[in-house]
């Protein structure tokens, strides 16, 4: 940790800088993402889930509309790296050396869960959310009609969120890492964390119950794994704080009383 403190307007300037920082590197990757959105694009729209459907435009803009919905995604999927770098930079002056170190380690599984989300998402969730509703379409003798612009934006819905919710790994190792949390904690409101979740699942799936259920389902499982890993995190931070407070100069007794507290 920096024995030197920062004033207000040092804060403000440094955290303007980073901002800065960051929204040069996402217009580079529009830039950028103008050259891959067309080619993601027609792999999107004759991949195996969609190539059996006929996209319409609805309106003359739907084209474009989805061309900048696509660039968007992969600028902002492409920044993400200089996002989690410049919010660790701005935070890491308040961290001891070591805790620089821990949470600079984070970056690259952040990167990494967020694809595996969205992959996860894409290739099992997605295809059986479309299969559903159009074998309920066809049983009640419903023709789909589907537009480009409704195709693409119920895509991201589904795929995109995915890549957020499955930070939360690395988010409950962090907060039991740094001690603001413990796993038994996490353990004892896993019903409201349910609950939680349930409402995810909610805004992210179709108005459906086994949509609900399929999404669901899997946030479940993966809190229960955060739990697990968190136990890990925790492990490291009561090792770290018994080594702190023995370099202090406590007795074990104390160390012992106050780390069971």
């Amino acid at each position: 940790m920096e024995d030197n403190e920062l004033t207000l307007e040092q804060h403000i300037n440094e955290l303007r800088k980073r901002l800065i920082t960051v929204t040069v590197f996402f217009v580079i990757n529009v830039i950028i993402g103008l050259f891959i959105a067309k080619p993601l694009i027609h792999y999107l729209q004759y991949s195996e889930h969609a190539k059996s459907l006929q996209l319409h435009a609805f309106n003359v803009t739907d084209p474009l509309k989805i061309f900048f919905q696509a660039d968007f995604v992969i600028a902002l999927v492409l920044t993400m790296p200089v996002i989690m770098y410049q919010l660790w930079a701005y935070v890491s002056p308040g961290l001891y050396a070591h805790e620089q170190k821990a949470t600079l380690r984070y970056i690259p599984y952040v990167i990494v869960l967020f694809i595996v989300g969205v992959a996860f998402s894409y290739l099992i969730l997605f295809p059986y959310i479309m299969k559903f509703m159009m074998e309920w379409s066809q049983d009640m003798n419903v023709e789909q009609t589907i537009g480009i612009n409704e195709y693409f934006q119920f895509l991201f819905k589904i795929t995109i969120p995915f890549g957020f919710v499955f930070q939360l790994p690395v988010i409950m190792h962090f907060v039991a890492r740094i001690g603001l949390v413990t796993p038994m904690w996490m353990a004892s409101v896993r019903k409201y964390a349910y609950f939680s979740l349930l409402v995810i699942a909610a805004i992210i799936a179709p108005p459906e119950v086994v949509s609900h259920l399929m999404i669901t389902i899997p946030l479940c499982i993966l809190y229960e794994i955060s739990i697990w890993i968190a136990r890990l995190g925790y492990r490291q931070y009561l090792r770290s704080e018994r080594k702190r407070l023995t370099e202090l100069g406590m007795e074990k007794e104390s160390i012992d009383g106050m780390l069971k507290g």
